[in-house]
């Protein structure tokens, strides 16, 4: 993964592109969670009901902060302790976060990205992306760029080729005000 290419998939993010990269078990799909109609055709490519909700990824809490309200102060110090790494938070959205992000629930799935590539997609976009795995809804999320171009083939405005990190697992999802594990990593 270089830097042009890292570049090319921000890029394509802020245009309003839905691209495909490495996150730290699987490859995932991405887009501008603050375009509608960007995160609407993700989820026709996923053919994910949307009520279901997405997760969004930055590179640091300030990325988070348009949709998230960390103002208990046992909230941030609780998210904060795990992050960067592969956990993700289900944190009290702000008022005005559109249902498309956090589907038919008050909180937004979120977590600051430690993978190298994850991040620096969101660093040269200075933005967060949404994250939700790169597969058709209840299949198996692909784990190389050629499976993301057998599940999308030229579906995709762009696949960025990397590494995966090391866990084989999704990252683990837990309740930000009440520590409760929604999904094991």
């Amino acid at each position: 993964m270089n830097v042009d290419s890292i570049r090319q998939a921000a890029r394509i993010v802020i245009d309003g592109g839905v691209i495909a990269y490495p996150t730290e078990s699987c490859y995932g799909l991405g887009c501008d969670p603050r375009r509608h109609a960007s995160v609407r055709r993700l989820l026709r490519l996923k053919q994910r009901p949307r009520a279901l909700g997405l997760i969004i990824i930055g590179v640091d809490l300030k990325q988070l902060h348009p949709y998230i309200d960390l103002s208990p102060s046992a909230v941030i110090d609780r998210v904060t302790e795990t992050w960067p790494g592969p956990y993700t938070w289900l944190v009290p959205a702000r008022p005005g976060v559109s249902q498309w992000i956090r589907g038919d629930h008050s909180t937004v799935a979120v977590r600051i990205t430690a993978h190298p590539g994850a991040s620096a997609v969101c660093r040269y976009a200075h933005r967060a992306i949404v994250s939700t795995s790169a597969n058709r809804h209840n299949r198996s999320p692909a784990r190389s760029a050629l499976g993301v171009w057998r599940e999308f083939g030229d579906e995709l405005d762009y696949v960025l080729e990397g590494q995966l990190g090391s866990h084989a697992n999704p990252t683990e999802i837990r309740d930000a005000i009440t520590n409760h594990v929604v999904r094991s990593g």
